[in-house]
């Protein structure tokens, strides 16, 4: 895809693919594990960082040093590591979906939660609970938020159409109208809940977090997650066709709706499980995967990859700031991402508002 490279400038354009591939996903891998090492590590009881490779590996058969006391091994393994890799899991999510989104739509500020795919989700997901359908069992919220994005993503596609082709403005603008929309649905549902404590739990749950969070929560997002990612990653040649436009990517043998109904179906089913455990997490789709594109470029045979490796160990990172930001506190994830990212788009639509034909 030599013509992917000449399209913009990054920092690793002389390189080839497979070196991009390599290099990037080393550093990347490095940079995961030191993320998971500092948010086992770190907490109001912190724990000697080189104290955990033992006790990460000790269910292995590595011996432990006598000096480490049981509770740091009862904390890393029941409290901390099912929460740093339900962050993983749902970072790879969010953050891949937004770069397969973003592929799509031809639109760097494409995201599942600008674009309405996560309140989608989290509509579902609090249908479920307000009406007590979580209940019935452990795959029934991940359901409800699935068809919640899946229509959410069809609803907001077909808003942005124009002449067959989906145009950045009307995508940005319908995004904007179907949060808006499905928020007041997700108020009135709460308005709706009779308990008082349900609708509290709702509450903090919208707000996107992490807290408690183990290792049932870890076991519903790994195989979605990473079947998700590894079928994405299937249709890395078609993504790279649509950034050469529709005509082109279906002159060229690729299925064009029936390519983008299935990525938009897998985003959806990536977003919404990730909402069900964690609640709607803000612009983790649009700050990871447009950073590592400036880095390794628009070639999706890396770009997916390291949007993958990349957002586990930012939405690890921004866990691990939230929980030490404030002394005897716990701020939600959601927020930090949202500091974070709030200002990120703003940049994004400044830099790209000829682009979208704002001005």
């Amino acid at each position: 895809m030599a013509s992917l490279t000449a399209q913009s400038s990054f920092l690793l354009a002389r390189q080839t693919t497979g070196q991009r591939l390599l290099h990037v996903s080393l550093a990347l891998v490095v940079l995961l594990g030191l993320a998971i090492m500092a948010g086992v590590a770190a907490g109001a009881a912190p724990i000697p960082v080189a104290r955990i490779p033992q006790i990460l590996l000790h269910p292995l058969g590595v011996p432990l040093d006598p000096a480490i006391p049981d509770s740091q091994v009862t904390i890393v393994h029941q409290v901390r590591l099912p929460r740093v890799l339900t962050a993983m899991l749902v970072g790879a999510a969010l953050a891949t979906g937004g770069a397969v989104m973003q592929g799509i739509f031809r639109n760097p500020l494409a995201d599942p939660g600008i674009l309405g795919v996560s309140a989608g989700g989290a509509t579902g997901a609090v249908f479920a609970f307000s009406t007590g359908l979580s209940l019935a069992g452990v795959w029934v919220v991940p359901a409800f938020a699935f068809a919640g994005a899946l229509l959410a993503a069809t609803a907001v596609y077909l808003l942005s159409l124009e002449r067959g082709r989906a145009h950045v403005t009307t995508l940005l603008l319908a995004g904007t109208a179907l949060n808006a929309f499905l928020g007041a649905v997700t108020s009135t549902l709460l308005l709706a809940t009779d308990e008082v404590v349900q609708a509290q739990v709702i509450l903090n749950w919208l707000v996107g977090g992490l807290a408690g969070r183990g290792w049932r929560h870890v076991l519903v997002l790994v195989l979605p997650t990473l079947a998700c990612i590894g079928l994405v990653f299937g249709y890395s040649r078609d993504l790279n066709l649509f950034l050469l436009g529709e005509e082109t990517a279906q002159g060229l043998g690729t299925n064009v709706p029936r390519t983008r109904f299935l990525l938009l179906a897998l985003v959806a089913l990536m977003t919404g499980i990730s909402v069900s455990v964690a609640g709607p997490i803000g612009f983790a789709g649009l700050v990871v995967p447009h950073l590592l594109r400036l880095i390794v470029g628009p070639d999706h045979r890396v770009l997916l990859p390291a949007s993958a490796l990349g957002g586990g160990a930012f939405l690890i990172a921004a866990d691990t700031v939230a929980r030490l930001l404030i002394t005897f506190q716990e701020v939600p994830v959601g927020v930090i991402t949202g500091l974070l990212g709030g200002p990120f788009f703003l940049f994004l639509l400044w830099r790209y508002r000829r682009n979208a034909r704002l001005l």
